[in-house]
């Protein structure tokens, strides 16, 4: 018998349950392995905005060693660093992923992702069809150049706070404590729910 036995498949711990009892079960997920839990924030103020975030989840939903565990509501925000008005305003959303793959991986597949929606790196804090950042992966602390862990300006942007919060009340964010603090210090002006919008949660 090999370790990819279809037994656990039968385990009633792996039918759809409950959100607030997901983390008791990620054990019983038969598709991956000792998965990591990893946070994504996704913006984009081009173009059809929502559709092209839905398609930015669906990508990752189809990443091997890759699931989508929770998909925050939208929330609408001003473009950060530019003066107002000067671009269109950002739709904004978070996601929790289990994965298998390691940091640098991830932080491949996101930029992948971005090229295949022709996101173009012209100007820092210029517009862009599609925005995959890694803010935070399991407890991990870096300052790698390449990837910092987790996402050093995280704990300073409510269009990144505010959608964690919704997905994850008791969230904390690595090195800078719980979400709900880092939140309230923040505050939410300039980041506007947008209840009429809605991203799925691939099936």
């Amino acid at each position: 018998m090999t370790a990819f036995s279809t037994e656990g498949q039968s385990d009633p711990t792996v039918q759809p349950v409950p959100a607030a009892v997901v983390e008791q079960v990620d054990a019983a997920d038969v598709t991956l392995s000792n998965p990591k839990r990893a946070v994504i924030s996704l913006g984009s103020n081009l173009g059809n905005r929502l559709e092209t975030i839905q398609g930015a989840i669906d990508a990752l939903e189809d990443t091997p060693g890759l699931r989508v565990k929770a998909v925050s509501p939208v929330y609408e925000t001003e473009p950060w660093g530019v003066e107002p008005g000067s671009q269109p305003s950002y739709f904004n959303a978070v996601i929790v992923v289990k994965t298998t793959l390691p940091p640098s991986s991830l932080l491949e597949r996101g930029q992948a992702i971005e090229e295949a929606f022709d996101r173009v790196r012209e100007e820092r804090w210029g517009p862009r069809t599609i925005d995959v950042d890694i803010v935070s992966y399991a407890e991990v602390v870096s300052d790698d150049p390449l990837l910092t862990l987790p996402h050093p300006r995280a704990r300073e942007r409510a269009f990144v706070l505010a959608p964690w919060h919704d997905v994850d009340p008791e969230a904390q964010l690595p090195g800078a404590g719980p979400v709900a603090d880092l939140l309230a210090g923040v505050g939410r002006d300039g980041v506007l729910p947008r209840p009429d919008l809605e991203l799925r949660l691939p099936e």
